[in-house]
């Protein structure tokens, strides 16, 4: 495995959005351990839990605000900018535009004017391709995003590589693919289904689905912001090979010690019903039981070529899909999430 450096950290100030969040937390907890001095905004009232007892400058405020932002920017050698809005359906535009595009635009502006600065790292996502019509899609695919977090995350980063250039901002963006690990939740519905030996698909099930590790992850956001070849780059951080989504099921249910039976159901109605769910529960503020980008996560291809990240990075990801899908079911079932392998 590729690791960042440890002395171009070691006493840097550095910056931290997203901190509390899953990879956020981990990447605080490795810039410690290789001697950072991390400052970290969090939002009002949210927990610190995952951070206790490490010696972080916390910065209480909301990440599009301005005196937010000049306290944590001040200064700054290193900016890790991963704060994301909740990926809810009865999240508001509006919600999405301030912590994708605004706090972007505030935490550039304010960073381009810094003398320190060495590097600021801006984490996008791969949804800003949406649905991959000819897979693999590369860096320089086209933007076809199809849901408010996905064209926020597009607007953000479109502005921002446009910014960075007029400026003369060090600018690199990471795209990550599917985060798991140990620690991640998104992914657990599917666990358990495996775990049942029942696990239903919509549509063909062969859609193509592309993972990265946190650990992974975490190395590349240290090594794109030291590498002097990250600069100027944008990097899709992703398991070289993509897998589908029954190939998912079939290795946590292996881990799990069950025999998986891969039941296919035609998308349509669920899209349909989602439809309803969504009319009818997200005028009202209340979380709909089903909506259509929960569907649709079983229907489209999200497969990628991450060539770049060994190439021109120089990094070779540590977890393979099967290693580190099995491992993260073992750590469900150590936290009591599922039941043990009979």
């Amino acid at each position: 495995m590729s690791a960042a450096p440890d002395t171009p950290l070691r006493g840097a100030q550095v910056t931290v959005t997203g901190a509390t969040g899953f990879s956020g937390s981990r990447l605080v907890h490795r810039l410690i351990e290789r001697g950072a001095r991390v400052r970290a905004i969090a939002r009002p009232g949210s927990r610190v839990d995952r951070l206790g007892g490490l010696p972080i400058d916390w910065i209480r405020g909301q990440v599009f605000d301005d005196a937010t932002v000049a306290e944590a920017v001040a200064g700054a050698e290193y900016i890790f900018h991963l704060a994301a809005a909740y990926r809810e359906a009865r999240a508001s535009a509006d919600t999405y535009r301030r912590v994708h595009v605004v706090s972007t635009q505030k935490l550039a502006e304010a960073a381009s004017t810094s003398p320190v600065l060495k590097r600021f790292v801006h984490v996008s996502t791969i949804g800003v391709h949406g649905h991959i019509a000819h897979p693999p899609a590369v860096e320089s695919s086209p933007f076809n995003p199809d849901d408010e977090y996905q064209r926020t995350k597009a607007e953000a980063e479109t502005w921002l590589r446009q910014f960075a250039a007029s400026r003369g901002l060090p600018l690199t963006v990471l795209r990550p693919c599917a985060i798991y690990g140990p620690g991640d939740t998104r992914l657990l519905k599917l666990f358990r289904m495996a775990a049942r030996g029942l696990f239903p698909l919509l549509g063909s099930g062969r859609g193509l689905y592309h993972l990265i590790h946190v650990d992974d992850l975490v190395e590349v956001l240290m090594l794109a912001a030291v590498s002097p070849k990250a600069l100027g780059e944008v990097f899709i951080v992703g398991n070289p090979d993509s897998i589908t989504l029954e190939h998912l099921g079939r290795v946590a249910g292996r881990a799990l010690g069950r025999q998986v039976r891969v039941i296919r159901l035609p998308a349509w109605p669920f899209f349909a019903a989602a439809a309803v769910c969504e009319a009818v529960c997200t005028p009202f503020g209340v979380e709909p039981p089903l909506y259509r980008r929960r569907v649709a996560f079983y229907t489209k291809d999200r497969s990628f070529e991450t060539r770049k990240l060994r190439e021109v990075l120089g990094y070779t990801v540590r977890w393979s899909n099967d290693e580190g899908l099995t491992e993260t079911a073992r750590w469900y079932v150590e936290q009591g999430w599922i039941s043990p392998p009979r």
